[in-house]
């Protein structure tokens, strides 16, 4: 069990479980690439870590939003974490704009960062350009929240993207400022990425991630589709020129994606699904292999995703009972802060 060591103030030391958190933008349906990269992960760590999860629907707006798909999106969001494995028993799930403590660090440590390190981040300039009638401040700072997402907690551990990185170092140095300024107040986070199925690509970009907001919905496989639809998009996934399976990034992107997507559901190494469609004859088989895996590997957490949306009641209070324990540890280091930045209780 991961831990760290606290002392008390009679100099006794004992070891307390390490703390996580993570949380996705209701930007969108969640896809495959969301069990690999993340949620799979997260179901994991929750027995090793004290882990808190949220849905950051404040970071959704910094694209334009509708406000009712914004409020589906948000309540499905949650929902898939439970339905994935997520156990509001052993972890905290709650939503980003129920804790208001998040801004209100927030602003303290926009207070404290560079235009220049803002200007510097990758994602601003790819969404930058891609919403090039909407770049607004928030998503110029949007990093600064993230931090406080983090912060705000003393995580020791983020479970981040490849694509996230460059934000949580941000968020490191934020913290080694902060501490450095007054006194040691944030816990230094460290990232989690996992080595293999961190960055699931699109089926028919296989250059290119799979994404939730992707406007063609044959690239990606949502956790919300049925098995047909799953079989359907596995079949007509890109492949490469060639018949034999083998995995290899760069030369063969199509075929290497499809082995991740089967790695994943059945923990196979790339060596050990080489060896079994050694000698197939071509992609077809190996394809309709892929697409039943993943279609029922899917099935149980879109049947459990449905049977618990179906109860809104016990999912809102799922949510509101995670922000009042998540608002409760908020609100100790953000006194903290106040007190150290000078600001009257």
């Amino acid at each position: 069990m991961a831990s760290k060591i606290r002392h008390c103030a009679l100099g006794v030391s004992f070891a307390v479980m390490k703390t996580i958190l993570s949380g996705m933008a209701p930007s969108g349906e969640l896809t495959f690439g969301h069990i690999a990269g993340a949620l799979r992960n997260w179901v994991k760590l929750q027995s090793e870590f004290d882990s808190l999860f949220c849905v950051v629907d404040q970071h959704a707006i910094t694209v334009r939003q509708e406000p009712a798909m914004l409020r589906k999106r948000t309540l499905d969001a949650a929902a898939m974490y439970i339905a994935a494995g997520i156990d509001p028993e052993k972890s905290t799930v709650f939503i980003q704009s129920h804790v208001p403590e998040h801004v209100q660090l927030a602003w303290v440590l926009t207070c404290m960062t560079g235009m220049g390190e803002c200007s510097r981040m990758t994602q601003f300039k790819d969404k930058s350009d891609r919403h090039s009638d909407n770049v607004n401040v928030g998503l110029f700072t949007y990093p600064i929240l993230m931090a406080a997402d983090i912060l705000v907690y003393n995580a020791d551990l983020v479970p981040v993207g490849e694509d996230q990185k460059q934000h949580l170092e941000l968020a490191r140095n934020l913290a080694e400022r902060f501490n450095h300024r007054y006194s040691d107040t944030f816990t230094v986070p460290e990232p989690y990425i996992p080595e293999v199925g961190g960055r699931i690509m699109s089926l028919q970009e296989p250059t290119k991630k799979m994404s939730k907001s992707d406007p063609n919905e044959k690239n990606s496989i949502y956790l919300v589709d049925t098995d047909e639809q799953i079989i359907n998009k596995i079949k007509r996934a890109v492949t490469d020129s060639g018949t034999e399976i083998i995995y290899d990034e760069k030369l063969r992107p199509g075929i290497s994606n499809l082995m991740t997507l089967y790695h994943i559901v059945n923990n196979k190494s790339f060596a050990e699904i080489e060896q079994e469609f050694k000698g197939s004859g071509g992609y077809a088989e190996f394809k309709e292999t892929v697409a039943h895996a993943i279609a029922g590997y899917v099935r149980p957490i879109r049947e459990r995703f449905i049977e618990i949306r179906a109860d809104d009641a016990a999912l809102r209070k799922i949510l509101a009972d995670g922000a009042e324990k998540a608002r409760g540890r908020a609100r100790k280091v953000l006194r903290k802060v106040y007190k150290k930045t000078g600001f009257i209780e």
